[in-house]
């Protein structure tokens, strides 16, 4: 289960990011926490998360370019101390009173642009922390300290905003990022770069956009990625009015009901750590969208803090399944020299249409309640699983066959003895292509 620390680059990783992702949970909570009680209003709750997610439109294709061009762990050093700066000024404006609605709309919006370049180029790295034969491992192990951490910051929040104000964890969360900035100077060797190019960016932002879209399981798997991120996750942006409002717990509540999510989450990144291979994880993608979809059902009916708190935890689980699933997917399935552009169209896709799935569902709270809003999320996860639960292993299955003995050559993959298109990674680790899916 643990095999991707064996290597000491990842275990610098891992050590750095749980540390700053628990501070970054802190501050996610507290920022929620702090709208609310400035606005008492769904709709500002939604817009702000919109906000802070809308600069990967601007900014996500040009950010795959440059991951595909530049040194991977320089470029994470300067989105991870950008970031610092963005939680150190949070901290100075809440500490000393002066914050504004305004100041959590613009620092917002800066830790948005800040992650249209830190996630593909994050996501990217980890694959070059290990081999390819550990790369499976190493995405469900990230996404397992992404997800633990979810557990204590949240719950840690909670009590901290409670004793002394938000500000507190912004500081905290400032702070965390020493950190991971610690574990990147340690390192011990380069994360170069695909390759150079003598191409303009809009001309490989062209090609990568083509290569993508021509890419049916990698269309497909954005799609869904796509729905989930649109209809699915805004429900966390409403948490406050249900730890508040339906519950009747306050910021003690909200800590609970995040920290079950980080339970769920870190669940699910174990089980996937725990699997030898990626063999059958199209069909698992899809499967575990439909739980989520029903999870949001039965969350958004809740009026009891413990059913609240099991939901939660599915949900939970429900997200790192899915999106460490595609994740893994996109990095097997895409060619080295497309991969950084690949994973940032993974990022815009989440970033462009959850915040705008969260500011459509704040309006829509703000009309119809939270619960309603919730509920309606969670039909369209089913409806959408539904429709894809056999058709994605089909076109796998129907794109291996066509691609025949070259592909396989190429990869080092064939059809899984069940017949879903995959059977894992080569113990070679071949360049990705159609079937490479873990």
């Amino acid at each position: 289960m643990f095999r991707s620390l064996k290597h000491r680059n990842f275990r610098l990783f891992f050590a750095g990011q749980f540390v700053s992702l628990t501070g970054s949970w802190m501050q996610q909570t507290a920022l929620a926490w702090l709208v609310y009680r400035l606005t008492h209003d769904p709709w500002h709750l939604g817009l702000v998360g919109f906000v802070g997610q809308m600069p990967a439109a601007a900014f996500g294709l040009y950010a795959g370019v440059l991951v595909d061009r530049v040194e991977r762990r320089r470029l994470v050093l300067v989105t991870q101390s950008l970031a610092l700066l963005q939680a150190a000024i949070l901290a100075v404006l809440a500490l000393s009173g002066r914050i504004e609605l305004w100041h959590l709309y613009a620092l917002s919006a800066f830790a948005g642009a800040i992650n249209a370049f830190d996630l593909p180029a994050r996501q990217v790295m980890i694959g070059q922390l290990v081999p390819p034969e550990d790369r499976h491992n190493a995405i469900a192990l990230n996404s397992t300290i992404v997800n633990g951490s979810r557990i204590i910051g949240p719950s840690v929040a909670g009590v901290l905003v409670g004793l002394w104000g938000e500000g507190i964890c912004f500081a905290a969360n400032a702070a965390s990022y020493l950190a991971v900035l610690w574990a990147l100077w340690a390192m011990d060797v380069s994360f170069r770069a695909a390759g150079t190019s003598e191409a303009s960016a809009s001309s490989e932002i062209r090609s990568g956009l083509g290569y993508t879209l021509a890419h049916e399981p990698i269309r497909i798997l954005l799609f869904l990625l796509a729905i989930t991120s649109l209809a699915g996750l805004p429900f966390l942006v409403l948490m406050p009015i249900f730890a508040d409002e339906i519950l009747h717990r306050g910021s003690e509540g909200l800590g609970l009901l995040m920290g079950a999510s980080g339970v769920g989450a870190t669940a699910g990144a174990l089980w996937l750590a725990r699997r030898r291979s990626a063999a059958g994880l199209e069909r698992i993608v899809v499967r575990v969208m439909f739980v989520f979809g029903a999870a949001l059902l039965v969350f958004s009916g809740s009026r009891s803090l413990p059913l609240s708190l099991a939901a939660m935890a599915v949900l939970g689980l429900g997200i790192v399944v899915q999106f460490a699933g595609v994740n893994t997917l996109l990095q097997e399935l895409s060619e080295e020299r497309f991969r950084g552009r690949v994973m940032a169209f993974y990022g815009m896709v989440f970033m462009i249409a959850n915040p705008l799935g969260n500011f459509l569902a704040g309006s829509l709270a703000s009309h119809i309640g939270a619960p309603w809003t919730v509920a309606l999320g969670g039909c369209f996860c089913l409806v959408f699983a539904l429709r894809h639960v056999e058709y994605l292993p089909r076109v796998m299955r129907l794109k291996a066959r066509s691609e025949g003995i070259g592909l396989r050559a190429q990869s080092g993959v064939g059809l899984s003895p069940e017949g879903d298109g995959y059977a894992g990674p080569s113990p070679e680790g071949g360049p990705g292509s159609i079937l490479k899916a873990g």
